[in-house]
C-alpha cells in the first residue's frame, strides 16, 4: 500500500525530532536547566527567531547552540525543500489517487486480470476499455503505467508473478486473468501462481518461444496464445484477402462505432431457453447480428442459424455488434426480462 509520507519526508521528521531531543537533553546536562526551558530555548535556537538566550549561557552552553544551529539548519532546510518538492511535484495527489484506486480493486468483483508490460499490454488494455470489461493490471513498466492512468484503469505497480500482487488484485473474485509479460518465463510463473490461488479461474497466456506453449498449457493457461504465429498469419492475410483484413481493421479500429465479435451463453435463468431465433427476437430488441451458434454439448457449430432454430440452455450465441448491444444480450441470456 502506498504511503501518504515518502520516505524522504519520514527521514526528515525523525531528523528533526533527534536533534529536538538532542538539544533539549544537551541544555538540560549542561546548563542544568529544567525540560521545559530546556525544549523551549532548543526550539527558538533551530528556528533563529531571535528571541534571545533564556538564561545566560556558559561557556560550554554557546559551543553546544552554535553546534545546535549549524546541524539544526541543514535538517530543517532539507524538511521543508522535501515538504516543497512533495506538494509541487505533484506527490501527495498521486498517492492519494493510488490509495483511492486500490480501494476500487478491492470492491472490485467479477472482473479481469492482466498482467502486462510493453506495448502488446497497451493493446490488450485498449480492447478491454472499448468493450467495457473491469479490468484491474498488475504491471512494473513505466510507460504503460502512465497510459493507464490516462485511462484510470486500476493499477498495481508490482511483480506480477508474486502471489501477494494477484491476491491484491482480486484474484479471488476475478473472472479470468491474461499475462503477456515480455519473458515466457514470467508468463509461466504467473500461470502457476494464479492456477494456485483461484483454481477456477480461465487464464489465457501470450508465449513467445513455440518450445514454451506446452510448459504454458501444463502449468494451468486454458489458451497460450503464440504472438510470432498470430503476426505472421496477419501478414499472409494482408497479401491474400486485402478486403477481408480491411473490413476487420475498420470494426476492430473504427472512429465512429466500436464493433465486435463477441459471444454470451444462454444460462437456465433465462427465458430464451426453448424458443426459437423468431420468438426471441434478440436482434430485433438488441440489434445485433447472429452469426454462429455453438451447442456446448456436442460442440458443433451452426452457421447463419434460421429463425426456426430452437435455442437450448448452454447455446453460446456468436454476434456481432456493439458494447451497448452486446450489455443488452447479456441481460436477455442471463434473467428474466
Amino acid at each position: 500500500m502506498d504511503r501518504i509520507i515518502p520516505k524522504k519526508l519520514v527521514l526528515a521528521l525523525v531528523l528533526l525530532l533527534c536533534i529536538l531531543l538532542i538539544g533539549t537533553i544537551g541544555y538540560i546536562i549542561i546548563e542544568k536547566w529544567d525540560f521545559l526551558d530546556s525544549l523551549y530555548m532548543t526550539v527558538i535556537t533551530l528556528t533563529t527567531v531571535g528571541f534571545g538566550e533564556v538564561k545566560p549561557l556558559s561557556h560550554n552552553g554557546r559551543i553546544f547552540t552554535i553546534c545546535l544551529i549549524l546541524s539544526g539548519f541543514g535538517i530543517l532546510t532539507y524538511g521543508i525543500t522535501s515538504g516543497i518538492s512533495f506538494l509541487m511535484e505533484g506527490e501527495l495527489g498521486h498517492i492519494l489517487r493510488r490509495r483511492k484506486m486500490n480501494k476500487q480493486i478491492q470492491n472490485t468483483k467479477d472482473h479481469y486480470i492482466l498482467c502486462a508490460t510493453g506495448e502488446i499490454g497497451e493493446y490488450v488494455t485498449e480492447e478491454f476499455i472499448k468493450t467495457k470489461r473491469p479490468l484491474v493490471v498488475i504491471t512494473t513498466d513505466n510507460e504503460l503505467l502512465e497510459k493507464l492512468e490516462k485511462h484510470n484503469v486500476p493499477t498495481i505497480v508490482d511483480n506480477p508473478a508474486e502471489d501477494e500482487s494477484l491476491i491484491k488484485a482480486g484474484i479471488q473474485d476475478a473472472k479470468g486473468l491474461v499475462t503477456v509479460l515480455e519473458d515466457d518465463k514470467y508468463n509461466l510463473f504467473v500461470v502457476l501462481s494464479a492456477r494456485g490461488l483461484n483454481p477456477g479461474i480461465k487464464i489465457v497466456a501470450q508465449a513467445i518461444d513455440k518450445s514454451t506453449v506446452i510448459k504454458i498449457k501444463k502449468a494451468g493457461a486454458d489458451e497460450v496464445v503464440l504472438t510470432d504465429a498470430i503476426g505472421g498469419m496477419r501478414i499472409a492475410s494482408a497479401m491474400l484477402r486485402p478486403t477481408v483484413v480491411s473490413f476487420l481493421d475498420g470494426m476492430l479500429k473504427g472512429t465512429t462505432e466500436q464493433l465486435r465479435v463477441e459471444e454470451a451463453m444462454i444460462l437456465g435463468q433465462s427465458h430464451l431457453v426453448g424458443k426459437t431465433i423468431a420468438e426471441s427476437s434478440i436482434s430485433e430488441k438488441t440489434g445485433l447480428i447472429i452469426i454462429a451458434i455453438k451447442d456446448m454439448k456436442t460442440g458443433a457449430y451452426v452457421y447463419n442459424p434460421g429463425p426456426s432454430y430452437e435455442l437450448k440452455l448452454g447455446d453460446v450465441l456468436i454476434v456481432i455488434g456493439n458494447p451497448d448491444q452486446v450489455q443488452s444480450l447479456y441481460k436477455l441470456t442471463k434473467s428474466d426480462l
